[in-house]
């Protein structure tokens, strides 16, 4: 009769930790879910090393064409 007793509760415990252990686990699965979701998120709205490179060279580009312009409009303005 002890041994029944003990087998039950044995039989108990085990089964809570394993459900407590399984709900954890699924837990544990949403999250990383979730997470790569976010990564993927970032991702796509920022921008990248090699976007913001070109971007500042487009600028640049055209720093140094607006700084020939002003140049060329200074010597007209000398030469008249």
């Amino acid at each position: 009769m002890d041994i029944l007793i003990w087998n039950i509760a044995l039989t108990a415990v085990l089964a809570f930790i394993g459900y407590v252990m399984k709900e954890k686990s699924d837990e544990i699965h949403r999250i990383g879910i979730l997470l790569n979701k976010t990564r993927e998120e970032v991702a796509r709205d920022h921008i990248t090393r090699v976007e913001v490179r070109a971007d500042s060279q487009m600028l640049m580009d055209r720093l140094d064409r607006l700084e020939q312009k002003i140049d060329r409009l200074v010597e007209q303005h000398r030469a008249q």
